[in-house]
């Protein structure tokens, strides 16, 4: 029978032979002892500096050892493929390596690090994400990246390995690449957002006499796209299971050699880092996270829609996680131009990868434009600073039907609703932030002058299970969780407030006038409006109460030019991608578009 794996409760000092060692214990065994201890919750809370210079390193090194000790047929390395689920991988090795070098003992007398017996290297940290795993290496994982033997560990834990597949698509398949018609654009959505974003554009298009090809590789049934309305534009879906395969991949199973990386004070073997990072490669984690075998099925595929359709544009809202950056390198090869239309808020702090691999990139603001221009790695690219055509409808918004659907959800029938209304704009955190945050929402609401309600409104890519708990107060304030159908921007022009710590939605408040809340602790990330004069800073249950408070009394205004800067909004977003993309094709650009392309190199 195999041992169950141990639950890895703390680290503690131990001396072998005189010389000093660590090892991770259970709990048992962690309560028993005198030497110098800290439990693993402890040690990952330890306070850090910003850890990316070294999480770059890495990358850096990594490229140097092995990024095309696996290609797809096409030439695509494994590390450019899935360079951001790797990067989000190593960015968690380096912060558990810099807290064990934060812990004073550890650091006064380090030693080797002995693993737990039976305990898998890499596993799964909990998410309220509907799709995406955050993915995580374990402490006995540590360990054997510095060089301990892992005789009984298995490379996934048990959880990992128990995962069931991606969901199998049960929608009519579509014909094979061969039969596919010619058309002048072929798009790629497999996010609600992104479909938002784009079928504007592909609207306009069609508008002009113009066809497409929308392919949609959602394998979440949330995202995925209706059958569009507007003749022109056609439906495409992948083979079923396509995004379902399994399986080792070949090369990446190394022996341990002599090259490593230093990470502060530690030295990780590059060969052990690469067998646990072959983890996410060999594991089916849907569009987000495909496996390698996906990857060079989809490769295939995509090729042969290509070849059929002989598009001259390439249109997509992300070329930096897998799918996308396939797609862009695909097309690059067949000379068909890549345009990407920015479908979400940046920020140079917490972008996954500063990686932009189109031709023509669309940004929403031109605040937005210099990091583009940064990012930019194709050689001859382009920043246009055109807005967002998911953007365009909110100008026919009006206010009355979504205020009736708010007080609805937190007075049903006819009872009274409070006085004001906050939508809170929720993000696929963990569960703890999360909390932190509706604890700092709430407890100032509950502080605030007149009578408040709370709308959280989900994430498209969020699990509305883990929103449900957030609800459990003593009925003051009203608390209502969306239709995650609705969502933020189904909601957010009835709403008196909106409150967000980094979602989109908040950048649509403020251009529909409605007063904005960013959230979070003094160090967290926020979508940067306050610093616009567009949002609130909040921090403090105190900051949240003063700021509803004052929006009992008049406000200010705006200045529009702030507003610009973060979303240039004419309702005519789309209809400037669609002629560029169409001026693109002919060879030329049109006037009212020459001063909005800057060239990226």
């Amino acid at each position: 029978m195999t041992t169950p794996p141990r639950h890895v409760h703390g680290l503690a000092r131990t001396d072998v032979g005189g010389q000093s060692a660590w090892a991770l214990v259970g709990e048992g065994t962690f309560a028993t002892l005198t030497s110098a201890r800290i439990t693993i919750s402890e040690l990952e809370a330890m306070p850090l500096d910003e850890h990316e210079a070294l999480v770059e390193r890495v990358m850096d090194a990594l490229q140097w050892y092995g990024a095309y000790l696996r290609t797809t047929p096409g030439g695509a390395g494994w590390l450019y493929v899935q360079h951001v689920p790797v990067r989000r991988l190593v960015a968690h090795v380096v912060r558990k390596l810099m807290a064990l070098g934060a812990w004073e003992p550890f650091s006064e007398a380090p030693g080797p690090l002995k693993i737990a017996p039976h305990e898998g290297l890499v596993g799964l940290r909990e998410s309220s994400s509907r799709e995406y795993r955050a993915y995580t290496v374990t402490w006995s994982g540590i360990a054997y990246l510095l060089g301990a033997t892992a005789l009984y560990n298995p490379f996934r834990t048990a959880q990992l390995s128990n995962l069931q597949p991606a969901r199998a698509d049960t929608r009519v398949p579509s014909p094979p690449p061969s039969a596919l018609p010619r058309t002048g654009v072929v798009t790629l959505s497999w996010s609600s957002r992104h479909a938002a974003t784009l079928l504007p554009v592909l609207e306009d298009l069609a508008g002009g006499g113009r066809t497409s090809l929308l392919v949609d590789l959602a394998t979440d049934p949330e995202q995925r796209c209706d059958t569009p309305a507007v003749e022109g534009i056609r439906l495409v879906t992948p083979p079923a299971g396509l995004f379902a395969l399994s399986g080792a991949v070949e090369r990446l199973q190394l022996w341990d050699d002599e090259h490593v990386v230093q990470v502060g004070e530690h030295v990780v073997r590059l060969s052990r880092l690469v067998r646990l990072l072959a983890v996410l490669l060999e594991t089916s984690g849907g569009c987000t996270q495909p496996s390698w075998r996906s990857v060079v099925r989809l490769e295939t595929w995509l090729s042969g829609v290509l070849e059929a359709s002989r598009p001259h544009t390439l249109l997509v809202s992300n070329d930096t996680s897998p799918v996308g950056a396939l797609a862009v390198h695909l097309a690059d090869l067949k000379g068909v131009n890549t345009v990407h239309v920015q479908h979400g808020a940046w920020a140079a702090e917490s972008v996954a990868w500063p990686a932009l691999h189109s031709r023509d990139i669309v940004v929403m603001g031109d605040r937005d434009a210099p990091l583009a221009k940064a990012w930019a790695r194709h050689p001859d690219a382009e920043v246009h600073v055109l807005g967002q055509p998911r953007f365009d409808v909110l100008a026919g918004l009006g206010r009355e039907a979504p205020r009736r659907y708010l007080e609805n959800l937190l007075v049903p029938g006819s009872g009274r609703s409070p006085d004001r209304i906050m939508v809170w704009a929720c993000q696929p955190f963990g569960p703890d932030r999360l909390k932190a945050h509706a604890d700092l929402l709430l407890d100032g609401m509950w502080k605030a002058e007149g009578e408040w309600g709370l709308v959280i409104a989900p994430h498209p890519a969020q699990s509305p299970d883990f929103l449900a708990s957030l609800r459990q107060r003593d009925g003051r304030p009203l608390v209502a969780v969306a239709d995650p159908q609705v969502g933020a921007r189904g909601c957010l022009a009835g709403a008196d407030v909106v409150a967000s710590a980094y979602s989109t939605c908040g950048i649509e408040a403020a251009l529909l006038g409605v007063p904005v809340l960013e959230i979070g602790t003094a160090d967290e990330h926020t979508l940067g409006l306050a610093a616009h004069g567009l949002a609130r800073r909040c921090t403090t249950a105190e900051d949240v109460a003063d700021a509803l408070s004052a929006l009992l009394r008049p406000l200010t205004a705006a200045e529009p030019a702030s507003a610009d800067a973060v979303c240039r909004w004419s309702g005519d977003s789309a209809a400037l991608v669609a002629q560029l993309i169409v001026s693109r094709a002919s060879g030329h650009q049109p006037e009212h578009l020459r001063n909005e392309g800057v060239p990226a190199r």
